[in-house]
């Protein structure tokens, strides 16, 4: 991603306003060198990336009403459409124009404008499984690098999620911090996430009635084909079944992870786990290497054309980091949610009626989401335009977290004064609707 240094030269509140709404955009210089003399001459056009607009009157590059109020810019104006729009700032100079800065504006409609971005990974592993650090750090770790929620998922253990929970049980913080595991069934190749779930599924296997309750399943199903094996489908189906009744949303994870030469998981149980949807959210990126990025690719591709089909799919993007500071995975890959809170409820919410993005954000390359074209657009702005003030106050949140972990007095402290700053942060980012 190119540096704008727009982004960390100047205050710009709101940056997503209501669609077809006059709202009012404040411009505030943050330091000495950017600031705006009032004896100078300065125009803004705003130019809409996309629709010219339905008014007769209005054009390509519009100039807004504004003024300069103390050094800042107050501007009004109607944005139309669903769509991001450049404030471009110019100063005028003997009839020559000198471009000062081109700021971004995004206008949503009202289902959108009323739920908030937040960023989650429920997919990754601890040392309690194959991973490298304890559950408290690597939730610690998912706070610094900007995540608003994530859950620990270890092989075949929910034990250690609870860990990542109790380690922050007297701090104050804003991170959201769910239970979870990687449900791995008997002789089946399917890897599902079990994210929020109210205990283990895993446990479950233990049970003697497993083996009965799956051929139940098995038997009421004749037509399957032949190359599809029955109990890998059945066990798959009482799996995400069990995670439902725990109050959990289940998660059909990479299909098409290459392991021994192979897809992990077999093509005609892929087929048939998207003809029947018997999952609640799908990793349509997850955490593989730079030369294994084809896999995601692939997912990708499916993806693509089981939605081109009439198909509705939820999903959601994973790093399945092991680890935090090994220098790859964690943080590559993430979900972005269009939530009216972080309850797990209306994550659920959001996942499930297709308000949610898969994100991929390789260091060096620039930063891309998956998902429906309207909400993938939208995700592109704010995370160009929104989430590096937001990864920002993060940051300085996670860096305490460890520090808390650590024993530090001072720290349960400063972890109550940073909470809410994130949120608040976001509110100033929405709004702005002229009176």
């Amino acid at each position: 991603m190119s540096y704008k240094p727009e982004i960390s030269y100047y205050s710009v509140a709101p940056r997503v306003v209501k669609s077809g709404i006059p709202s009012r955009i404040t411009i505030s210089p943050l330091f000495e060198h950017v600031q705006l003399s009032p004896q100078s001459t300065y125009e803004i056009y705003c130019t809409p990336m996309e629709d010219i607009g339905n008014h007769s009157s209005f054009k390509r590059r519009h100039k807004p009403t504004w003024r300069l109020v103390n050094g800042a810019i107050e501007l009004t104006h109607l944005f139309e459409g669903e769509q991001e729009h450049s404030l471009l700032l110019e100063e005028v100079r003997n009839n020559d124009r000198a471009p000062l800065a081109d700021f971004r504006v995004y206008s949503v409609d009202d289902d959108l404008f009323s739920l908030k971005p937040y960023k989650g990974d429920m997919h990754m592993h601890s040392n309690r499984s194959d991973g490298r650090e304890s559950p408290g750090y690597v939730a610690a770790s998912c706070r610094k690098i900007g995540m608003d929620f994530m859950a620990l998922t270890d092989h075949r253990q929910y034990e250690p999620s609870v860990e990542s929970q109790r380690a922050f049980k007297d701090a104050e913080i804003d991170l959201q911090i769910f239970r979870g595991e990687e449900v791995h069934p008997p002789d089946n190749p399917i890897h599902i996430i079990n994210f929020g779930g109210a205990a283990s599924i895993n446990r479950l296997f233990e049970d003697s009635s497993y083996r009965s309750e799956v051929k139940r399943i098995e038997n009421a199903f004749a037509d399957l084909p032949d190359n599809l094996d029955s109990y890998y489908y059945a066990s798959s189906l009482w799996c995400f079944d069990k995670i439902r009744q725990l109050g959990g949303l289940g998660i059909f994870c990479h299909p098409y992870w290459v392991s021994h030469e192979r897809y992990h998981i077999p093509g005609s149980l892929t087929d048939r786990m998207f003809i029947d949807q018997p999952f609640d959210a799908y990793e349509l990126i997850g955490g593989y290497q730079m030369h294994e990025v084809e896999s995601n690719m692939l997912q990708v591709l499916r993806y693509q054309e089981e939605t081109a089909n009439g198909r509705r799919i939820p999903i959601v993007g994973v790093s399945d980091a092991h680890g935090c500071d090994r220098g790859d995975l964690f943080g590559w890959y993430f979900t972005i949610i269009f939530s009216a809170s972080l309850e797990l409820q209306d994550i659920f919410s959001s996942i499930k009626n297709l308000y949610s993005v898969a994100v991929e954000h390789i260091p060096g390359i620039i930063p891309r989401a998956h998902g429906p074209m309207r909400l993938a657009k939208y995700a592109q702005f704010l995370l160009r335009e929104v989430f590096p003030g937001h990864d920002a106050l993060c940051h300085e949140e996670g860096l305490e977290m460890y520090r808390y972990l650590a024993g530090h007095e001072s720290s349960g402290t400063r972890l109550a004064e940073l909470k809410g700053r994130v949120e608040a942060y976001l509110e100033l980012c929405y709004g702005g609707t002229a009176d």
